[in-house]
């Protein structure tokens, strides 16, 4: 018998019982929420992609999701402190389309990047991480350029080994490390210069998703088609999708490309987005 949005929904209600979070459920989106009941901090989560899982793998879909929700609701209600935990902060790559407050109406703090892209900053709690916001920032006495110091060190700090893939002539590399954290190591500058530097041709650079970066050594002219369609198909694919479009690094900076079938790219020269 076919899984309904409403057999899902009493499914989960089940699973997720607990006297101090409320539960409810948007018939008219299929979205169903579970939020603490004070402070109104919560997940939404889509009943559609939850069917297509379970239809895939079964009980082990939702007890994936049961544990994933359950340790995110967890971690919101706790109190996160920066001090002492300097180790633990690291820059994350978002689109511009990105929020820039949460779903409890706190700034998050996050500095301007690319066209395409914007840099939070995040505290790593070990199997998830929190993205940092004012208040958070505030309560510390932190700058921001402090934020920024310590994450970029740490970014510089993350092994850096990417697996190289030779395509109609162009190589290709790839970092995806599963850290968490592959897409931030675009803001590690020695590396852009190292990658740079033993690049043959015209080095672009790509942030499909937050768990892949991918270096392009552009030889000939099917090697941005190649690079187009590859980003695209990472894009669809990302759990956290940043941007379709990649980059061309020249003069140690990052603009973004688009690239037309059997053409050169052109560059994106749109302004920087803002929410």
């Amino acid at each position: 018998m076919k899984m309904t949005s409403i057999k899902m929904k009493n499914i989960l209600e089940e699973r997720l019982k607990n006297p101090d979070w409320n539960i409810s459920f948007n018939r008219d989106k299929d979205v169903f929420r579970v939020e603490w009941k004070e402070t109104k901090q919560g997940i939404s989560i889509t009943i559609p992609n939850v069917i297509a899982k379970y239809e895939q793998r079964g009980e082990d879909a939702l007890q994936d999701l049961e544990y994933h929700v359950v340790e995110a609701l967890q971690i919101m209600n706790q109190t996160h402190e920066l001090t002492g935990k300097e180790k633990n902060i690291f820059p994350v790559i978002r689109a511009t389309s990105f929020p820039t407050k949460t779903k409890s109406k706190k700034k998050l703090i996050y500095s301007d990047h690319t066209a395409e892209t914007r840099i939070y900053y995040a505290l790593d709690l070990g199997k998830t991480y929190k993205l940092i916001d004012e208040e958070m920032l505030h309560k510390e006495g932190w700058t921001i350029e402090r934020l920024r110091e310590i994450s970029t060190f740490n970014v510089r700090s993350l092994t850096s080994e990417p697996r190289k893939d030779p395509v109609a002539g162009n190589d290709f590399y790839f970092m995806a490390s599963q850290d968490g954290y592959d897409a931030s190591r675009i803001l590690n500058e020695s590396l852009l210069e190292e990658m740079k530097a033993n690049s043959t041709g015209e080095l672009a650079v790509a942030v499909p998703h937050q768990d892949v970066l991918i270096f392009a050594d552009i030889q000939n002219d099917m090697g941005y088609d190649i690079l187009a369609q590859m980003t695209m198909k990472f894009f669809a694919e990302g759990r956290v999708p940043i941007t379709s479009l990649p980059f061309i690094y020249e003069d140690k900076k990052l603009e973004p490309i688009f690239i037309l079938a059997k053409n050169k790219p052109t560059k994106n020269n749109q302004p920087k987005g803002e929410e």
